[in-house]
C-alpha cells in the first residue's frame, strides 16, 4: 500500500497516471501519521504541492527513526532551491514539479526500488513494532486521570506485560508522588538525546516501581521545563519505547497541549474520562469533537465514567445522550481510592477485591488487552490472581 497526502478532492485522479492504482489518498497529517503507525506495509508517501513544507519535513524526519525504508516524495508548484535543500535534509528522497507526471512516475519507480533494497537489510534490526500506546485523557482536571493511568499501568506490569508509564503532564504531573517514586530523570532529560534516542536512552530516563515491575518516566520537577521540552521529544520517545515495551501508558494534562497532540497521533487507544458533573460532560463532548476534527478514529476510543454512582443529579444515560457516544465502563466511587492515593499504593494491587479494582481490571483486560488480541482469563481467575499477589 502507498499513500498520497493531499487534501484536494481531485488529487487522486490528477496523479493517477504517475501513481497508478496502488495509492490511497489521505487528507490530514494526523491521518497519515496514524496510517504509517498502524500499517507497516506502506512503502511510499507522495506529499501534495499544497502541504506545508514544515509538516512534510516533520513527517520525513520522524519516519527516519523507525521506518528508514519509507520513501517520501514531495511535490511543489515551484522548485525552490532553499525548499529543496530543507526537504532533502529532512530525508525526503526527491522533490518533483507538481505538473511533471513523467518525472513523478520515474521518482516513484526509483523510490520503490530503493525501498525494496533497504527492506532486505532492515529485517531484524529494530525489533518488533508491536507495542501499544494507550493515552488516558480528559479535558477537565480532577476526574481521576492519574489514578486510572497509574492503576492501569501497574496492573499490566504486575501480570507480566512489559509496561512503561509516561507522565505527560509536564508542568504539574503527579505520577511520581502517586507511586511514591523519587526520580532522578524526567521526560525533559530526553531533550538532550533528541535525534539519537535509543533503547538505552529510554532506560536511562526510567524510574522503576518495584511493587508492580512497572517502568515510569516522570514529569519534570520544574514546571518551566514543560516549555523547554518540544513535542518532537514525545514523538521520538514513543516511537522508540513502543519497540521495547508491550504497552506504553500516557498520563496527560487536562488540555490539548502540543505534547498531547503528538501523543494522540501515535496512540493505538484513547481512554477518555468524565464524571457526573456538567463541566466534565461538556469538556468531554468538546474533546470528542476535537478528536473528530483531528482525524482520530472513533473506534480507537474508550469512554470511562468515573465515580459513576455519585448522587450528583446526572445519570450515565444523560451523559450518553449529551456526548452521542456509548460509555464502555462505569467505575464506582469509593473512599478507599483517595486513601490509597495518599499512601502512594495503587488500589488495584493493594485491595483487589474493591469494586473499583474490579472495574479497573475489566478496563485493562477487556478494553485494552483483549482489544489487541490477548487471551483474557475468566473473571474468577483474574480475581484469584489479585488475591494471591496481595498475600505474597
Amino acid at each position: 500500500m502507498n499513500v498520497l497526502w493531499d487534501a484536494a478532492a481531485d488529487a487522486s485522479e490528477r496523479y493517477r497516471f504517475a501513481l497508478g492504482d496502488d495509492f490511497e489518498q489521505l487528507t490530514a497529517p494526523a491521518i497519515v501519521a496514524r496510517a504509517l503507525h498502524e500499517n507497516p506495509g506502506i512503502g511510499q508517501v507522495v506529499i501534495g504541492p499544497d502541504v506545508d513544507l514544515v509538516l512534510a519535513c516533520d513527517l520525513a524526519d520522524s519516519a527516519r527513526l523507525d521506518r528508514p525504508g519509507l520513501g517520501v516524495i514531495l511535490l511543489r508548484h515551484r522548485l525552490d532551491v532553499t525548499a529543496m535543500s530543507q526537504a532533502l535534509r529532512a530525508g525526503i528522497r526527491e522533490v518533483i514539479a507538481a505538473d511533471d507526471q513523467t518525472a513523478l512516475a520515474d521518482a516513484v519507480r526509483r523510490s520503490r526500488e530503493l525501498t525494496a533494497r533497504l527492506a532486505g537489510h532492515a529485517t531484524g534490526q529494530q525489533g518488533s513494532n508491536d507495542g501499544k500506546v494507550v493515552t488516558v485523557f480528559s479535558a477537565k482536571g480532577g476526574v481521576g486521570k492519574t489514578t486510572l493511568s497509574t492503576n492501569l499501568a501497574c496492573y499490566l506490569a504486575s501480570i507480566g506485560q512489559r509496561t512503561l508509564l509516561i507522565d505527560l503532564d509536564l508542568s504539574f504531573g503527579d505520577v511520581a508522588i502517586s507511586l511514591q517514586l523519587l526520580p532522578t530523570r524526567s521526560v525533559h532529560d530526553a531533550v538532550a538525546m533528541l535525534g539519537h534516542l535509543d533503547e538505552q536512552g529510554v532506560k536511562a530516563l526510567v524510574t522503576h516501581h518495584a511493587d508492580s515491575g512497572l517502568d515510569v518516566i516522570c514529569a519534570p520537577s520544574d514546571p518551566a521545563d514543560a516549555d523547554r521540552t518540544p513535542a518532537s521529544v514525545v514523538t521520538e520517545l514513543l516511537r522508540v519505547a513502543r519497540l521495547h515495551y508491550d504497552y506504553v501508558v500516557l498520563d496527560t494534562p487536562p488540555a490539548f497541549t502540543e505534547h498531547v497532540l503528538a501523543a494522540c497521533d501515535l496512540s493505538n487507544l484513547l481512554i477518555l474520562i468524565a464524571t457526573l458533573d456538567i463541566p466534565a460532560v461538556k469538556n468531554l463532548k468538546i474533546a470528542l469533537d476535537t478528536l473528530d476534527v483531528l482525524g482520530s478514529p472513533r473506534d480507537s476510543r474508550v469512554i470511562v465514567l468515573n465515580r459513576s454512582d455519585a448522587k450528583a443529579g446526572l445519570r450515565s444515560e444523560d451523559v450518553v445522550s449529551a456526548i452521542k457516544a456509548p460509555i464502555a465502563l462505569n467505575i464506582p466511587a469509593s473512599a478507599a481510592v483517595p486513601a490509597s492515593i495518599n499512601r502512594g499504593v495503587p488500589i488495584i494491587l493493594d485491595d483487589p477485591r474493591q469494586p473499583v479494582s474490579a472495574a479497573m481490571r475489566e478496563l485493562a483486560d477487556i478494553h485494552v488487552r483483549q482489544r489487541f488480541g490477548a487471551h483474557v482469563d475468566p473473571p474468577d481467575a483474574r480475581r484469584a490472581f489479585g488475591l494471591l499477589r496481595r498475600t505474597k
